[in-house]
């Protein structure tokens, strides 16, 4: 079984690679570039898989990644359970995130949505909000991108159906990220 989810995971990455996601992946650095050297921070929201995906990069992100530098202004909006779980109860679940980031998001910031599908509820409500109020933003996501694809000012989008190869691209395509912005951004 690992062996074949390796080659798996293999095609996707070569597809991937393929599908001149090189000019992609530079705008998404210097966004998050941008946004760092304008005192902005790096937001990130999703659901599942896609939540740890958010607090493992908010986490090196503030702690370090490659180099051993100061620490860079992340979060991830899944980590507050008392946010999550009072939001959800007196608005809906479709607003647990856009309602932190109405809260936590300035104007030099950059979100994060990663979804899989690209169609959760609660992902839109965000991009939607950040185009509202001209937040830069960000998808990853696979399979076609869905609804999200067509909200975000920059798409990444994964060659893949299948959830678990999905997510296993998101992880190092956000390593990759991390790399790239550390290698750009002028700090000590």
């Amino acid at each position: 079984m690992l062996t074949k989810n390796i080659e798996k995971l293999t095609e996707v990455l070569l597809s991937l690679a393929a599908n001149s996601t090189a000019n992609v992946f530079d705008d998404i650095v210097h966004n998050c570039v941008e946004s760092l050297n304008a005192n902005g921070k790096i937001i990130f929201a999703g659901n599942g898989g896609s939540a740890a995906d958010c607090q493992h990069l908010a986490a090196e992100f503030t702690g370090r990644f490659v180099l051993d530098r100061k620490p860079l202004p992340a979060l991830a909006l899944t980590t507050d359970t008392s946010a999550l779980t009072a939001i959800g109860n007196d608005y809906g679940i479709e607003h647990i995130f856009v309602r932190q980031l109405m809260a936590l998001a300035g104007p030099n910031d950059t979100f994060f949505a990663i979804s899989t599908s690209g169609n959760s509820n609660n992902i839109l409500r965000c991009l939607n909000w950040c185009i509202e109020k001209n937040i830069r933003s960000v998808l990853l996501s696979g399979n076609d991108g869905g609804k999200a694809k067509m909200l975000a000012d920059i798409s990444l989008i994964v060659p893949s159906t299948v959830t678990a190869r999905i997510q296993e691209a998101h992880i190092l395509i956000g390593h990759s990220l991390l790399e790239a912005i550390e290698g750009n951004l002028n700090i000590g």
